[in-house]
Order: structure tokens, then sequence, then C-alpha cells
């Protein structure tokens, strides 16, 4: 079967299976075309030519009791990032603000740590409300950790909407990751925000040496506990940490990834997330045909890449914002090109 008879099929309602899911992920590069192309069918039938763009608040940094060995933030990360304890709820709102003015439709409001106390739940409450007051029509996704019982409901009183807990692997290789929490625990947090009335948030992780298998593995995992949002995080392997020196991604092989995600769970969000500038590179805008959902600018301990790029890239690509108000073409500025000033007929070096 070809990659656009899989989408055919899939479209009439016929799920995938996991051979389809790894026929995708071993796709020749020679078909990488036609594999977005199949999986650009999925994405346009369920999400038309929109994007939804994501801001992450990073409310508390660093500091973690969690050994997460791909984490910067994680015990033991020798990792140089900013480190602070809790922002007050005027330093969330202000940052909150900002990515909704840049473009943004969802403010992701997360934390370090294992999982928060009930005062962290009420102090992530009181943000919430007053965000929501200035800013009614925001959606607020809160990543806090692992949940006790009933702090999901109390997040869900608050305002918020959806909570994120990535699985982040497949479980067969989630001891290899961290030793603190189990698999397990990662989806009794799922399960409690979705018993709650959150709408589920959860994704993984690709580069941590994870076999083909186990990518799909943690694919219908995700598949079977219905997250309505998926992240596809590329590893960023940070110096200081046990991941420092790993690379195993291409852009080609993270653009299968993100195709397999949307064969395997074509109605949900597909968000390219941390890692796409490092991985993707120059393949961004073509990973939009396949994915609809992406960070806007800075991530929780690296930097991306321009907010304004980010929304160039979209628009360059053919794609509007989720949520954005129509737009009247504009006029072409006026720009006069760079000169030359180095190579032929000077003493500098060329550009080559």
């Amino acid at each position: 079967m070809t990659f656009d008879q899989l989408a055919t099929s899939i479209l009439d309602g016929l799920p995938a299976t996991e051979d389809d899911a790894l026929s995708v992920l071993r796709a020749h590069d020679d078909e990488l075309l036609d594999l977005v192309a199949a999986a650009g069918r999925l994405r346009r039938e369920h999400f038309g030519n929109t994007v939804k763009v994501n801001y992450l608040v990073n409310l508390k940094s660093g500091l973690c009791p969690e050994n997460c060995n791909y984490c910067s933030q994680a015990l033991g990360s020798a990792a140089d990032i900013l480190k602070y304890k809790w922002l007050n709820t005027d330093e969330a709102l202000e940052q909150a603000t900002a990515g909704l003015k840049g473009g943004a439709t969802r403010v992701c409001m997360v934390s370090s740590g294992r999982g928060p106390t009930n005062k962290d739940v009420d102090r992530v409450a009181d943000m919430v409300g007053t965000i929501k007051s200035e800013h009614p029509d925001v959606e607020i996704c809160a990543c806090l950790g692992l949940l006790k019982d009933g702090q999901a409901e109390r997040l869900r009183e608050a305002g918020v909407d959806a909570y994120n807990h990535n699985i982040n692997t497949a479980e067969s290789h989630h001891d290899q990751i961290v030793q603190t929490h189990t698999y397990a625990d990662r989806v009794d947090t799922v399960e409690k925000a979705k018993t709650a009335g959150l709408s589920p948030c959860s994704g993984l992780i690709a580069g941590l040496g994870e076999t083909d298998e186990q990518l799909v593995e943690a694919l219908f995992a995700l598949r079977d506990l219905d997250s309505d949002s998926i992240p596809i995080n590329f590893l960023m392997p940070f110096d200081g940490t046990p991941y420092e020196n790993t690379w195993e991604l291409s852009p080609m092989r993270c653009l299968k990834i993100l195709a397999m995600a949307r064969f395997v769970c074509p109605d949900k969000e597909i968000r390219i997330a941390a890692g796409r500038e490092m991985h993707l590179r120059s393949m961004q805008g073509l990973a939009l045909q396949v994915a609809n959902s992406i960070f806007l600018g800075d991530y929780l301990t690296s930097e991306g890449q321009a907010a304004e790029a980010d929304l160039e890239m979209i628009r360059d690509n053919g794609f509007t914002v989720l949520g954005a108000a129509p737009q009247a073409d504009q006029p072409a500025q006026a720009h006069d090109p760079a000169k030359r000033r180095r190579g032929a007929g000077t003493a500098l070096a060329p550009n080559a």
C-alpha cells in the first residue's frame, strides 16, 4: 500500500496499524515528499490550513528533585540554565500577555518539580484567574508535574482548560531515562486530568536512544490515552546532562516521526515542540504540512527562533494562525538589498 492509499484508508475510518506506523518511520528518503503529501491530506481534513500557536511561561525553573536524564532542570544536571523560584502573579501575567500579543491563543504554564503542593496549586489558580480576567478568551494549559487527588479538580475550577504531562517515551524504555518515578505515575496523572474534565495534553521526546518499535509503542500509547494534544519534542542534548553528546536525529528523521504521529492520530493536535529549530532546521516549514501546532518563541530553558520568524514561517508556507483576525493583504514594502562588500573586487573573503 502506498502512503496515499494509507491516508485514504484512514480517512475512510480504518485506523493505522503498528506495521503501518513502522512503514512510515522507515520510509526511504526518496519517498519523503510523497509521505508528507499523504500525511498532509489528513492534516487538512481535520485542521485546514490553520496553525495553533502556543506560548510557554516557565513559572519555576531548575532545582528539580527528579533525575530525568534528558532534562536540563533535573537532579544532577550541570547545565548552565536560569534557576529561579516561583514567579508572582503579576510576573506571570506579564509573560502570558507577551505571548498573547505575539499571536498565541494558548498559554502553557509550567513549573519544575516532581509535582505541586496544594499551596502551589492555589498559587497557580490565582495566576489563572488574573490572566483570564485580563484575557478572557485565552486557553490555559498547566504543566506542574505529578498530580495528587483533588488537584486537577482545583485547577479546573480555577479556569485551567488543559493539563500537560508527557509520557516522554515508551513504557519499555522509560526506566532507561528516569528512575525517580514510573511510567505508571505519568499515566496516572494524565488520567487524573481527564477525569477532572481537563483536556489531556501528552506527548513524547524523540532521540533518547529508543528503537523504531519503541517510538511506535509510545505513539499508540498516546492514542490509547486519547491525548487531545500531542507535543513531539526532539531531544536537545544540553551540556551537563547525561545526554549531552547524543545526536540521533536528522531533519528527515524528524519529518518521518511527525508524519507517523499524524497517521496514528489523524484528528489530534500534533505540535512541533522543543528542538524543532535544532533538528528540523530548514525543513520547519515543510513540517507544518504535517503538524498543526507550534510553540512561539522560547522554550523552558532554551531559546527558540525569533517569534516574528515563527509567524513569518507560518505565513510564508500558506497557513494562518488559528484564532487570529483576518488581515488585509499588505503592500510589499520597499527593501534595498544588502550590497555585496566581500569577495571578488574586494580584499575580504567571499561568502562561500
